[in-house]
């Protein structure tokens, strides 16, 4: 196996690493806005989101459909919290790896929120994806109430909530690991690092990151419903509208904003040492 020897005495990391990190995105980049391929990217991350949230929602509404007694359904209909999980991890990793080339597949303000913070992407950029993500998840939501709207209406819309006999403290902690998750996985399988040293694992980035979706929403969909995604979240409570929805909306802004910077520092700072005078790695293989 590959074993890592720490450099960066004097200068002999440049000359040690196999691989070249990109130079750090500017704070403020203004030549941006005159770019056809920044908007592009900005049409990329809101039609993805539309996707994303046209598909989950429905899944989700369709299996709640499926196991009401209402409707003469079971509690073994539908495809279950499973399927439910199986549908956001599997969107993730279709849409990523449709944009990935175009916009870097955020598709998630809280992912954009810590590729800014380890200045990935200017600050424009983060408040134009940012934008454009909560825009195309209201779109998406609202196809879905267009088409089924009283299921949409009765079955809660797909809103993010904290479930009965949670605590705010439990839900917000649910919000903030299983977004550190998400992130530090996006940064794992992002590392320009890794990328140098195997050829294939930018192409198969996607999954890694589609996986972790699926993961924690198996663990944290009886806790919130799972958020880890801001715009998922506003989109839903913006069409649905109801007040649970609006009372808990702060927990999934705040708890994955929070999750993203604690992974962007970990990256960046402890598994990278980006930090000044901490050196870096390079392997011995």
């Amino acid at each position: 196996m590959a074993k890592d020897i720490e450099v960066g005495q004097q200068g002999s990391d440049v000359t040690a690493r196999d691989y070249q990190d990109p130079p750090p995105a500017p704070i403020i980049d203004p030549e941006e806005l005159t770019k056809w391929s920044f908007y592009r990217a900005v049409i990329a991350e809101f039609v993805a989101t539309l996707l994303f949230l046209y598909i989950t929602v429905l899944t989700v509404i369709g299996y709640k459909s499926q196991t009401d007694a209402a409707n003469n359904g079971s509690e073994c209909g539908g495809v279950g919290i499973l399927g439910i999980a199986w549908a956001f991890g599997g969107m993730i990793f279709i849409l990523v790896y449709c944009t990935a080339g175009i916009s870097g597949g955020h598709i998630n303000p809280a992912v954009t929120l810590g590729l800014f913070l380890a200045r990935k992407v200017s600050l424009v950029r983060a408040v134009m994806y940012m934008a454009a993500q909560c825009l195309g998840a209201i779109c998406g939501c609202g196809l879905v109430k267009s088409f089924q709207k009283a299921d949409y209406v009765q079955y809660g819309g797909g809103a993010n909530e904290l479930a009965d006999g949670y605590s705010t403290g439990t839900g917000l902690g649910a919000e903030i690991i299983g977004t550190f998750v998400l992130v530090y996985t996006v940064f794992s399988a992002t590392d320009p690092k890794r990328n140098a040293r195997d050829s294939h694992v930018p192409v198969l980035a996607p999954l890694p990151i589609g996986f972790a979706v699926f993961m924690v929403h198996l663990a944290t969909i009886p806790i919130t419903g799972t958020g880890i995604n801001p715009a998922r979240s506003f989109g839903a409570a913006v069409i649905y509208g109801k007040e649970k929805a609006w009372d808990d909306q702060w927990m999934f802004w705040v708890g994955p904003f929070i999750g993203a910077a604690i992974a962007a520092f970990y990256h960046q700072y402890v598994l990278r040492a980006s930090a000044r005078g901490l050196g870096s790695f390079r392997s011995s293989a």
